[in-house]
């Protein structure tokens, strides 16, 4: 009997609980509260549906990361998610979430309206001003320019940015990220509403023309030895999202398209998201400086949508109100819900205004700008 009681004793020293009380002081509190925020964020996927794809597989990773002894982050060489996490370290993963993006995207709207790449490029200014921001704060040049590409709205972007320049620092970013995307229906429409005014927001545009078949081939690969040729830090994000797009349009390889588009897609979104949320140890999250990512996400966000509803304000000036500075907004990368959101805003002041196809422009112009974004940041700061 004795002999049982003490094998029931060394199992339960060996347990999670145990090393939670016993080192509660020491760093078990700290486990804790990263098991119950991996919790809350498991609930904010599920039940608020905050971006679910991503943030449930991270939340998840958190989770199994934080369990005390059992070995499971990204740290803990030989273990199931340290293996996981070398598509992360290698930067692998967030390529291949751009081919199966490249695929889902229609360029037509851009390539109808190439100036939809100004309010693009407008809308990336919020970037490198939090650039500054985050540099005066006290981050390092590699970190600040980590937390700055959150504005991007861009997951796998801030991911791969955050891999190049501070590593330590991916958890934070990737969660006030896709945080932040998931909240688009509740930023952006005060911003928008604050810098336009009721004419400027009722402001109907003309139809957009048709675009070839050829224009849609010969787009995605331009655009890829342009930006490529310019700046060839940029050239594994952009390259990737145009070979999406271009087995989209070509028309010839339908299985492949629709492969990178569902099963490769969803394959890589739960392995990024697992090995993303494996890194969320507590010395690694539980600090100030995520906090103050947290703030500066917000600001790069916030920041992003304001420079492209005033670049937009410009260019409804300069075209004697031919552009709704709405579609600035949509200048962020999250596709395509900035382009929603900057319809939802027009038709509160015109119910038959249709803004949507005019604002997946800015907003496509958005995902290039956020890659290339990224590549001048790394060119300017990595290593």
């Amino acid at each position: 009997m004795n002999a049982f009681f003490e094998t029931v004793g060394d199992l339960l020293r060996e347990s999670g609980f145990y090393y939670i009380i016993s080192y509660f002081k020491d760093g078990g509190w700290q486990t804790l509260v990263m098991l119950l925020l991996s919790l809350v964020l498991i609930y904010l996927a599920i039940v608020k549906k905050f971006e679910p794809l991503l943030l449930l597989p991270i939340a998840f990773g958190m989770l199994l990361a934080n369990l005390p002894l059992a070995g499971l982050s990204s740290a803990d060489e030989g273990g199931l998610l340290y293996y996981l996490y070398q598509g992360v370290a290698l930067k692998i993963y967030p390529p291949l979430i751009f081919l199966g993006i490249g695929v889902m995207t229609d360029f037509g709207p851009l390539i109808a309206n190439p100036s939809s790449l100004l309010l693009g490029a407008a809308a990336q200014i919020g970037i490198f001003v939090t650039f500054i921001g985050a540099s005066l704060l006290g981050f390092t040049l590699a970190e600040a320019g980590a937390v700055a590409i959150i504005g991007g709205a861009d997951g796998p972007t801030a991911i791969f940015t955050a891999q190049a320049l501070a590593e330590h620092l991916t958890p934070s970013i990737a969660i006030a990220a896709y945080s932040y995307m998931a909240l688009v229906p509740v930023i952006q429409p005060p911003i928008m509403r604050l810098l336009t005014t009721k004419k400027e927001r009722a402001v109907r545009m003309t139809q957009l023309r048709e675009v070839s078949k050829r224009e849609k081939i010969i787009f995605p690969i331009l655009v890829t030895l342009v930006v490529s040729l310019l700046l060839p830090s940029a050239a594994t994000l952009v390259g990737m999202l145009m070979l999406g797009n271009l087995l989209r349009e070509c028309g010839v390889t339908e299985r492949l398209a629709k492969t990178a588009e569902n099963e490769l897609m969803n394959i890589v979104t739960i392995l990024l998201g697992i090995s993303v949320g494996s890194t969320a140890s507590a010395e690694n999250f539980l600090n100030t400086k995520t906090l103050l990512i947290l703030a500066l996400g917000m600001f790069a966000f916030a920041m992003g949508t304001a420079f492209g509803v005033l670049f937009g304000k410009i260019m409804c000036f300069v075209t004697k109100g031919k552009v709704n500075p709405l579609i600035g907004a949509a200048g962020v990368s999250a596709v395509p819900m900035a382009a929603r959101i900057a319809q939802k805003v027009g038709r509160e002041e015109d119910p038959d205004n249709y803004l949507l196809m005019h604002a997946m422009g800015p907003n496509v112009a958005g995902v290039i700008g956020s890659a290339v974004a990224s590549g001048i940041l790394i060119a300017m700061l990595g290593g």
